[in-house]
This record gives structure tokens, sequence and C-alpha cells, in this order.
């Protein structure tokens, strides 16, 4: 075990901002387990997740007056990209690739959520292409 990292694991996470519902985007999307959460105010948290064997970092809601939001690109590995591209479209998200076989043996999708931040999902398809 790691323990000068948090949680263990991750030893580079990916930062997020957004507002409160992008921790049950993310929950829902890729079925991640919320490690802990920080209230700095009532609708500003700070929270971390697990989602398969990485951690990811979302500061939610208000940020402190000095602190500009911030968008990202992040690429997740999930079992299934049709189900997990569907479930963000069924949360708000925008679509920016629809689920599709890449000939680097990897069925990907992309899509923007509702804080701006764009998520690239694929599923390593072995001895396909």
């Amino acid at each position: 075990m790691n323990e000068h990292i948090r949680h263990g694991m991750g030893s580079v996470r990916p930062y997020l901002h957004g507002p409160v519902s992008l921790v049950t985007f993310v929950a829902t999307v890729f079925d991640a387990e919320e490690l802990e959460r920080h209230a700095f105010g009532p609708e500003s948290f700070h929270v971390e997740m697990r989602v398969g064997d990485a951690v990811l970092v979302i500061e939610a809601g208000e940020l402190p007056p000095d602190v500009a939001p911030w968008t990202n690109a992040i690429y997740v590995y999930v079992p299934d990209v049709d189900a997990a591209f569907e479930r963000a479209m069924a949360l708000g998200a925008e679509a920016i690739a629809r689920p599709a076989d890449k000939p680097y043996q990897e069925r990907q999708a992309g899509f923007r959520d509702v804080a701006g931040n764009i998520w690239w999902i694929g599923t390593f398809q072995a001895g396909q292409g």
C-alpha cells in the first residue's frame, strides 16, 4: 500500500469541478463508489470516488471566490461502452461521438457532462481488429 497516496491507490487522478449533480452523474454512469465527502458549505463538497481501480476527485458546487471553475477531458475504461453511453445520455449528457468500434481494438464513445467535462469511454476488445 502506498501510504503517501490518499486511499492508497492512484498516483495520478482526475480532478473535476462541476455542480453537485456531477457526483450522481459519475456514480450512475460509471458505477462509482463514493469514498469520502467533505462539506464546505450547504451545496459545496469535496468528493473522492472510486471508478474501477482508480480514484477521482470532484469539487462539487460553489468554489471559493478566488478559484475559477475548470473543465477536463477524461478517458475511462468501462465493461460496456454502449450501456455507459446510454446512462450518460439519460442523465442529460451531450453526445460527442456515439459508440463505435475503432481500429485499435476498442469500442469507444464520447460525451460532455453538465459541467462541460468531456468523457471518452472505451472497452478493449482483445482479439478484434
